[in-house]
């Protein structure tokens, strides 16, 4: 008879704190880390302001072998997402409902989802300007794919991708795991923001303020109405035009220059 090898059903039998950690290094944590060493790359390399960050990068000459890489990729960097809702779900019994990521109050969520778009598309574009102007934050060319007719749809997806992405795991899941870290609700949106501010550190010193000012307030928002799907939407359409806007009329008008 073969022995029965022992099965872990209980949630007190589970490591939550080794649950996000797993989570950030597949994913947000990993990218911070990279960040960093690009950073000191760059600042070791030349000026700041005399350097370029190229986003969205084409993956191959042939079109259909890069629109494959393209799908691959976005579609594996979701995988985590799926990972940090099944913890949720496990450890916590939380679901998908319970952190508001569903399509339940679509007329609200895109409605405040689309002033927050307003709001902080402003004031990014005003710290990229004083970051430039400073010669702390690098030029940004945020679409280098060639000009086939699936590049819009795939810079959409991945638009789509980071808001996924960032505001699920940097809002709904680290804000339900805090109790386990010790955390009280202004020290988790305060260590999201950060953790979010450093995967951008690539960028400059300039993208880095920006997206922590843009943790604080997202965090700030999340706790207080505790639905992620406004913060998805405020963060694809920032991406999705600051992306598509720049492959369109970027390059003519002189945008990451």
């Amino acid at each position: 008879m073969r022995p029965q090898l022992p099965v872990v059903t209980s949630r007190a039998d589970r490591s939550p704190r080794l649950e996000v950690l797993l989570v950030l290094a597949l994913s947000l944590g990993q990218s911070a880390v990279y960040s960093l060493v690009s950073f000191l790359d760059k600042l070791t390399r030349a000026p700041l302001g005399e350097q370029t960050t190229s986003l969205n990068n084409s993956l191959s000459t042939r079109p259909y072998l890069d629109l494959t890489y393209q799908l691959l990729d976005i579609l594996f960097a979701l995988v985590p997402v799926v990972l940090s809702l099944y913890f949720l779900r496990l450890t916590l019994g939380r679901t998908v409902h319970d952190i508001g990521f569903d399509l339940r109050r679509p007329f609200r969520d895109l409605l405040m989802g689309a002033a927050l778009f307003l709001a902080m598309g402003l004031g990014t574009l005003g710290l990229y300007a004083a970051g430039r102007a400073l010669g702390i934050t690098t030029a940004l060319h945020a679409a280098n794919l060639a000009e086939y007719w699936w590049s819009i749809p795939v810079l959409l997806l991945s638009a789509a991708r980071h808001a996924i992405l960032e505001e699920v795991i940097m809002l709904a899941f680290l804000g339900a795991y805090r109790r386990f870290f010790g955390l009280s609700t202004m020290a988790v949106i305060v260590v999201s923001a950060l953790v979010r501010g450093s995967y951008h550190l690539y960028q400059g010193v300039g993208p880095f303020l920006g997206n922590f000012v843009m943790g604080l307030v997202f965090g700030w928002i999340y706790q207080r109405y505790g639905r992620v799907m406004p913060l998805v939407i405020a963060h694809f359409l920032l991406d999705a035009v600051g992306f598509v806007g720049f492959m369109l009329i970027g390059p003519a008008i002189g945008i990451g220059n």
